[in-house]
Formats: C-alpha cells, sequence, structure tokens
C-alpha cells in the first residue's frame, strides 16, 4: 500500500497495531520513500487519518534504451512509456529487451520498477576457473549479458545461462540447456 504523506509518497514495508497496558492504542510502522528510497520508522495515533495514493501498477515489457531512458510498452494498450534512468535505477542490470517487468504509475508519472525475484542471464566473459588447495569452493568474477558482474563458482564457463537474484545481485545457481 502507498501512503500521502505531506505531498510525498511512502509505500508501507512492516506495520503491527500496538495497544500498551496504559495510554492509547498505536500503529508502527516501517515506510519507505517511493522516490528517494529512504526508510523511516513511524508511529501513528489510532485516530490518525492517512491519504492512501493511487498507484496503477501495469505489467509492461521492455522495448529499448533511447539514451534519455528506457522505453516500455504497456502489453494491454501498446502504449509506450519512457521511463528515466533514475526511476528505473538498479534493475536496469537485470533487463534485457522483450522482458516483462510491472511498472508502478501514480498520476500519469512512473514510480519505480518492480522485477522477479530473479533472472536468466548468460554470461558473456569470465577467466577459466582454476581449481587449487582449499577447503571451501571458491568464486571469480562473471560479466552477463547486461554488463552486470556477479561471482560464480570455479566450474562456470562462457556463454552459459545462469540465475542471478534481482534484491541482492548473487548467483542462484546454472540453468541447464
Amino acid at each position: 500500500m502507498v501512503l500521502d504523506l505531506d505531498g510525498q509518497l511512502w509505500t508501507v514495508l512492516w506495520f503491527q497495531h500496538h495497544k500498551p497496558g496504559k495510554g492509547n492504542t498505536v500503529v508502527r510502522s516501517k515506510l519507505k520513500n517511493v522516490l528517494s528510497g529512504k526508510i523511516v520508522d513511524k508511529t501513528f495515533n489510532s485516530d490518525t487519518k492517512v491519504d492512501t495514493a493511487t498507484v496503477d501498477r501495469r505489467d509492461m515489457q521492455y522495448l529499448y534504451h533511447d539514451g534519455a531512458g528506457f522505453v516500455f510498452m504497456d502489453l494491454t494498450t501498446y502504449e509506450q512509456l519512457s521511463i528515466p534512468d533514475a526511476v528505473v535505477g538498479d534493475a536496469k542490470n537485470y533487463l534485457l529487451e522483450e522482458q516483462t517487468a510491472t511498472v508502478a504509475i501514480h498520476e500519469g508519472n512512473p514510480l519505480y520498477l518492480d522485477m522477479p525475484a530473479s533472472v536468466e542471464l548468460v554470461i558473456t566473459y569470465t577467466e577459466p576457473g582454476l581449481q587449487g588447495d582449499r577447503s571451501t569452493g571458491g568464486t571469480k568474477p562473471a560479466t552477463l549479458e547486461t554488463g552486470l558482474q556477479v561471482q560464480v563458482p570455479l566450474f562456470v564457463t562462457n556463454g552459459e545461462k545462469v540465475k542471478v537474484d534481482t534484491r541482492t545481485g548473487e548467483y542462484l545457481g546454472r540453468i541447464g540447456s
């Protein structure tokens, strides 16, 4: 849910209804600013009125990057929307052409991108892994087709498809062909 507090949009990450032994009931919450990403703890009295913002979440297909932003197409209306680089943020490391993502829009302005929890990307370059004397499995850097660098196990080679977590950027495993 997205709240409109003092003209700024905040996403509710967590909340708890709290009734102490003495005093009024309060709602404790953890909020994230939609535009800046800042996370704050906020406590509301039980009688506080809070405005909710209408946020339209649409599945859109990524088409291309035009230099000024990322161009997405609405899958239902085929309308194209250019989203600035700042709004896309780190999601650019996981975007491939023709990939689908959820775009949150408020009053015609794109707010943020919701990516799937993991994506499958091809390794474009990694050094050959050399096995040595070690007690645990080693890792090496690998460059993916989007330009993102991740740490992968030594047995992974060029051209392999791997699964990467979009929240942390970590290698999750190989995808069998």
